[in-house]
């Protein structure tokens, strides 16, 4: 069995017009796992939980072991939001003098080695820096005290994809070591899906599933067939459907097993967004 880096159980937290719902999942040492959802779902809220920024009314969240509010487990995670805290007037080595007093992990050579390998000014204010630029340095700042979790809060949305593709990039670097993990909250799915190891997804404040991206994307797949067809299909075949104004559409666990079964029917890839849509729009689960 593999050792968990973050394990989360029966985590709850009530608002007025929202509730985290009995969260419970892992993320494994040495993995990458995706937290998707549309926005609103609850990521955010769970991350603070984990941070603890908020107060969790119920469940157990553990890091590295620990309970996560001790001072010693905050010290071996880097986080990353999807705005840059840095205020617009510092400049990197500014940030650097601030940080290298705080983290007394701090690495400076290779934090001068990221500036260089990004291109990025250790001597210009940050207020001049672009999305993307400002969106590197506070991945750098994360990586430069050496930590053994990454957390970030959807820290690729509004990047050009050249700039998404460098931070993916280093994403999968760090991970090279197989003592770090990364928990990655992020509603681009196709993100997601090149670099994440599992996926979890989150539904109105609930989790829909916790599952292996490989067995999601290599083994799920998408059946559309009319009515007739659709009549034909027993209830083990499919995990839910829909009906648009052209076919039924329905995802399943097994896109090989279903050709075999019934090969007059279409059976096409999914991807995660697609298995993402089929749980968030509304389709209906088979009836067992």
């Amino acid at each position: 069995m593999e050792e968990n880096t973050i394990l989360v159980k029966d985590l709850c937290k009530n608002f007025s017009d929202f509730t985290l719902d009995h969260v419970s999942f892992c993320v494994p040492k040495g993995r990458i796992v995706g937290f998707i959802g549309e926005n609103g779902a609850g990521k955010s809220t769970t991350i603070n939980l984990i941070l603890n920024e908020l107060k969790k009314d119920g469940g157990q969240i553990r890091i590295f072991g620990k309970d996560h509010r001790e001072r010693s487990v905050r010290e071996r995670i880097g986080v990353v939001f999807d705005e840059c805290s840095f205020h617009d007037i510092f400049t990197p080595d500014h940030i650097e003098k601030i940080l290298s007093a705080i983290y007394r992990t701090w690495d400076s050579p290779l934090y001068h080695r990221y500036l260089e390998q990004f291109r990025l000014p250790a001597d210009k204010p940050v207020g001049d820096f672009s999305k993307g630029m400002k969106m590197k340095l506070s991945i750098i700042c994360a990586l430069a005290h050496d930590p053994q979790l990454l957390i970030l809060d959807e820290a690729t949305t509004g990047l050009d994809p050249v700039v998404r593709d460098e931070i993916l990039d280093l994403f999968l670097e760090f991970i090279q070591d197989e003592s770090h993990s990364i928990f990655f909250s992020s509603h681009i799915t196709s993100d997601v899906q090149k670099i994440a190891d599992y996926v979890i997804l989150i539904h109105q404040g609930k989790i829909v599933f916790e599952e292996q991206k490989d067995d999601l994307v290599c083994n799920y797949g998408i059946v559309r067939c009319g009515k007739e067809k659709f009549a034909a299909l027993s209830p083990e075949d499919y995990i839910i459907h829909r009906t648009t104004s052209v076919s039924t559409e329905c995802l399943v666990r097994d896109k090989e097993t279903m050709k075999r079964r019934h090969k007059d029917m279409i059976v096409d890839n999914a991807s995660l967004e697609d298995i993402m849509l089929f749980y968030l729009k509304g389709g209906i689960p088979c009836e067992d």
